[in-house]
């Protein structure tokens, strides 16, 4: 997902991975989902099958952390702020993890062809000492999107094939 802010002279590029579902729906399908795995454990265990009621925790476990794991994964988002002196891009889940300062006089937008046509282009901004590569998560559509919104705010200076880019 590709949003734009601007507040004044300075825009704000959010660039996020897609999400499926939110953290609270994830929560209601495990709810949903321990609701008959609970039911159905507690019946065997009243029957003398009381083996089975650890093992439907210990799945209901198990899908928790695995939904858990890929909602934390998908709060990965780039910060691309652009003003007339500076361009910044961080990095990081919910803080910034990285960042990156390039000047507006020196930095550009390097563009990398797709090498099938499902995929978007790889995009990075750079200027003489620094590369940093941006929105590589993003669907096709969404790679243009940003490469449009940077396209009016950087210049093009490198188009190149090689796709030997430090991340």
């Amino acid at each position: 997902m590709v949003s734009l802010n601007q507040a004044g002279p300075e825009k704000v590029i959010v660039v996020k991975p897609n999400h499926s579902a939110t953290w609270r729906q994830n929560l209601w399908l495990l709810a949903a989902l321990a609701v008959p795995s609970l039911g159905a454990g507690i019946a065997f265990a009243l029957l003398g099958a009381w083996p089975i009621l650890p093992l439907a925790g210990l799945e209901l476990t198990a899908l928790a952390a695995a939904l858990y794991w890929v909602n934390w994964k998908l709060e990965y988002r780039h910060v691309i702020r652009l003003t007339d002196e500076l361009i910044t891009v961080d990095k990081g889940y919910f803080v910034p993890k990285r960042s990156w300062h390039f000047t507006r006089e020196e930095s550009a937008l390097r563009v990398v062809p797709e090498h099938h046509h499902w995929q978007g282009p790889e995009l990075s901004v750079h200027d003489r000492l620094s590369e940093t590569r941006i929105g590589e998560f993003l669907n096709r559509e969404e790679t243009l999107q940003l490469l449009g919104l940077l396209r009016q705010e950087l210049r093009i200076r490198t188009h190149s094939s090689d796709s030997s880019i430090k991340v």
